[in-house]
């Protein structure tokens, strides 16, 4: 039983944690600006993130290795620190736009300017990863996350035409009036907001905290072949609810409230409170989840001792790196910077670092060496393979696109 509960717990962890302020954005505006015409990206990205987490964490838990001590050992200390550089640089900027997602959600929850909040939160966040034990910790947001189930209740009390959603997101077309440039640009910014890579260094990390084993491997896989998968289910009824409403209405978004407003058209004032809480719960987690892949992927590269659950004296250089990002990117929502924008840039980003990471555990699921008789089985790595061209194609494509649309405009 207690296997069960802690496998279930995972589950809804993983559910409650797939959807951070990147699959709010993402979702929302393009649902409201493409319709479900970028729906196929969402579960392209799912595809490729459980193939990442997977191959991630079984390498974490039959080696006590985790991503970026692979990263520096396969691609050598120059092109390594070059990794490095970059996804640091999308992690603050990711962090930023939480702290940010979480103050929006509590001044629409308050009416208090969420500039007031901010430097609490960064202070709650700065706690809860100095003070709350890993497991409650992750457990305690993924849970209120599931509060997001609301954007599938919603879905249903606006009784779409399911025919109608179904071949828009089956026939993808550009809409009139939208560029083609226009159009990708946002699949990229999907892409990356689903294959964000602070999530598998926070997963494959978490999971060498913990001590895994091979006998967890199950429990690792339910959480990724369950969750991720739901996840992405509420980022398709998030994209559905904000065609149905904001669509018509020309409503495009801009700010994070106004992914709210499709659940209070459909559910009211209680629909409302749900979603609030799931907002703040999702980028609260993910907070949580970016300043500790900050300071795992400095101290991993160096060698320092690292770990939440190591002791401060033992590990004061990871922990001093997690509590000066937290305020660094604190300072910059405060510079009025807009979370949103952000976000847009952060997911783009995170398309252009992804194959620095995603190739070197790519390769090493593969080496025996590491694994022994776990390699990839022909038919994932075949499929690997293949997001590994789609992932370079991304990266490559994703600053072209940004400059020439000046960020989707």
């Amino acid at each position: 039983m207690s296997r069960l509960f802690a496998v279930t717990l995972g589950i809804l962890t993983a559910i409650g944690g797939f959807l951070d302020i990147g699959e709010l954005v993402t979702g929302s505006l393009t649902g409201a600006r493409f319709g479900m015409s970028l729906a196929w990206v969402v579960v392209l990205g799912c595809l490729g993130i459980m193939l990442y987490a997977e191959m991630s964490a079984r390498i974490a838990a039959l080696t006590g290795r985790a991503v970026f001590d692979i990263v520096r050992e396969r691609l050598g200390p120059r092109v390594g620190l070059l990794n490095l550089g970059a996804s640091y640089f999308v992690n603050f900027l990711t962090l930023a736009a939480e702290i940010g997602g979480v103050a929006i959600a509590l001044q629409l929850a308050s009416d208090v300017s969420y500039f007031l909040w901010i430097p609490l939160i960064a202070f709650a966040v700065w706690i809860v990863i100095w003070r709350v034990p890993y497991q409650q910790m992750e457990r305690l947001y993924g849970l209120l996350g599931l509060a997001l189930v609301v954007l599938v209740v919603s879905l249903f009390k606006l009784h779409p035409d399911w025919g109608s959603l179904w071949h828009g997101a089956s026939h993808p077309t550009v809409p009139a009036g939208e560029g083609h440039p226009t159009w990708w640009y946002y699949a990229v910014a999907v892409f990356g907001a689903g294959m964000t890579p602070y999530e598998v260094f926070f997963f494959s990390s978490g999971a060498i905290e913990e001590k895994w084993s091979r006998k967890d491997l199950v429990e690792a896989r339910l959480n990724v072949l369950v969750g991720f998968p739901l996840g992405a289910l509420l980022t398709l009824a998030l994209m559905a609810i904000s065609h149905l409403v904001l669509q018509p209405a020309s409503i495009q978004v801009d700010r994070l409230g106004q992914a709210a407003l499709p659940v209070a058209v459909a559910t009211g004032k209680v629909g409302l409170a749900f979603a609030l809480v799931g907002f703040f719960a999702a980028t609260f987690g993910a907070a949580l989840e970016v300043s500790l892949s900050s300071g795992y992927v400095l101290a991993q590269y160096f060698g320092w001792s690292w770990g939440k659950l190591v002791r401060p004296h033992r590990a004061s250089r990871f922990h001093s790196v997690v509590l000066l990002t937290v305020v660094a990117a604190t300072g910059l929502v405060l510079t009025t910077t807009d979370p949103v924008k952000l976000t847009e840039y952060s997911v783009v980003l995170s398309a252009v670092a992804l194959p620095l990471t995603y190739f070197p555990v790519l390769v090493v699921a593969n080496d025996r060496s590491y694994l022994g008789d776990d390699i990839n089985p022909r038919w994932v790595n075949a499929l690997a393979v293949v997001f590994l061209v789609l992932i370079v194609a991304a990266s490559i494509a994703a600053l072209p696109l940004l400059f020439a649309t000046k960020a989707g405009l």
